[in-house]
């Protein structure tokens, strides 16, 4: 019965340890002006060429690195680690270039008049949400899903 007891101690303490060293290792960083990498500052240039950047922080966790940029005009973009567009939010109508072709036409079919302020791409899906606060959920290819609550 001891040794049991140790043996799950033992393993208790070993769990703390990897949970503290996994969540210690997340690092973020401001990236200087002069070393943001060269596809956000294409990217923002081809689709906010009214918007500087106001700040890039590269948050780099055990898995994954990711890019969270903000432009002036309350702007905000993030990036994975391979610089693929993953989240733009803003307090108004996004650039139609920016939202994929399929989620672009639904909405303009069903939602005339009423403009994308935020797009998000998960692992499992994309989300936007319209200037009226609805927010529609698609697959990956860009089908309609449902509108969430």
């Amino acid at each position: 019965m001891m040794a049991m007891k140790r043996t799950l101690i033992f393993m208790f303490s070993m769990v703390v340890l990897a949970s503290l060293s996994f969540t210690s290792y997340a690092q973020e960083s401001i990236i200087p002006n002069g070393k943001i990498p060269v596809e956000i500052v294409k990217y923002v240039k081809k689709y906010f060429p009214d918007n500087s950047i106001f700040k890039v922080v590269k948050d780099r966790e055990i898995l994954s690195t990711t890019y969270e940029v903000d432009l002036q005009g309350n702007i905000e973009l993030e990036f994975d680690g391979d610089f693929q567009i993953t989240d733009i939010k803003a307090d108004s109508k996004l650039p139609d270039q920016v939202i994929p072709k399929k989620i672009l036409a639904y909405v303009h079919t069903n939602y005339p008049n009423v403009g994308i302020t935020d797009w998000e791409l998960d692992g499992r899906y994309q989300a936007v949400e319209l200037e009226n606060d609805l927010d529609i959920v698609f697959d990956l290819d860009g089908r309609f899903v449902k509108i969430d609550d």
